[in-house]
């Protein structure tokens, strides 16, 4: 801990990164704090340094805020955080990458404390990740608090598509067969299962990925939960699609097999092919069809 002939020293240089850091958690004494108050607000350099402690901590309390169901205060993973940070400085054999960056921080490179946080992040996902596959296993999400954005496009191993046997002349005399099929409760409880996530009601759509109106069927691997209405691609762009594909087909400008093909692979480049455009329309931003998951 730095003595107080330290803070004059630093009075005309910097704040050592120890102190910005118990600074930004609130654990200096009260002197002390206020003399790195007093400096930063003379040092640009060390403000700038402070911002970017703090915004590393506020980043990573809120990756564990996302990732935790229990929704604890901010001071548990802040303290997870400094825990982690201190075992590892404790191991008697840490890892060498560790011994250089901690020598980074006690100098003047705030942006390794960034690198450290997403370095102990990064080894969690993976390591949950790993586990989820090796188990089979649907993953708990995120998603549950806002909606996952790399849900736009479905996974293909949980939702490759499924239809029913139906002919164009079939389906187009059927009418609006869109609105007439509402997915059944327990078989949009068993999707959220198995993309891991518990919904947070009007955040998802539980989509069919080839629409009823193209011969699409009731079943679980043709349904998938999308972001309703968040993002640049959500569920209102891909129910213009639906619309506009179902309009090619029963023109006969367009074959049901290839409709029902280009959906399934990739709607956001089905959307791009027939409506010729690289970015979605304005207008199909208003566009409501279904209704969001509110159970």
């Amino acid at each position: 801990m730095p003595t107080n002939g330290d803070f004059m020293r630093y009075k005309d240089s910097h704040v050592p990164e120890q102190d910005l850091m118990l600074a930004a958690d609130g654990e200096l004494p009260h002197r002390r704090a206020a003399q790195v108050q007093a400096h930063l607000a003379a040092c640009w350099s060390c403000r700038t340094r402070m911002k970017e402690i703090e915004s590393a901590i506020a980043d990573f309390i809120h990756w564990h805020r996302a990732s935790d169901p229990e929704l604890p205060p901010a001071d548990g993973p802040r303290a997870l955080l400094k825990a982690r940070l201190a075992q590892m400085a404790a191991e008697p054999h840490p890892p060498r990458w560790f011994g250089r960056v901690r020598s980074a921080m006690m100098w003047t490179r705030p942006a390794y404390i960034g690198a450290v946080i997403l370095g102990l992040v990064l080894v969690g996902v993976i390591a949950h990740r790993v586990v989820a596959d090796r188990t089979n296993e649907p993953r708990e999400s995120a998603g549950w608090l806002f909606p996952r954005r790399d849900l736009v496009l479905p996974d293909h191993r949980l939702t490759p598509g499924a239809t029913v046997r139906l002919s164009t002349e079939e389906l187009c005399s059927a009418g609006d067969v869109d609105r007439s099929h509402t997915v059944d409760a327990s078989l949009a409880r068993e999707t959220f299962r198995l993309y891991g996530i518990r919904p947070q009601p009007g955040a998802y759509e539980v989509d069919y990925l080839i629409t009823p109106a193209l011969g699409g069927a009731d079943d679980v691997r043709n349904l998938w939960p999308q972001p309703y209405s968040t993002g640049i691609w959500n569920s209102r762009h891909k129910d213009a699609l639906e619309d506009h594909l179902q309009q090619l087909v029963c023109t006969n400008r367009l074959s049901l097999a290839i409709a029902q093909h280009d959906i399934a692979a990739n709607w956001i480049a089905a959307y791009k092919k027939y409506f010729q455009t690289e970015v979605p329309i304005p207008e199909h931003v208003a566009f409501v069809k279904d209704q969001a998951w509110r159970d």
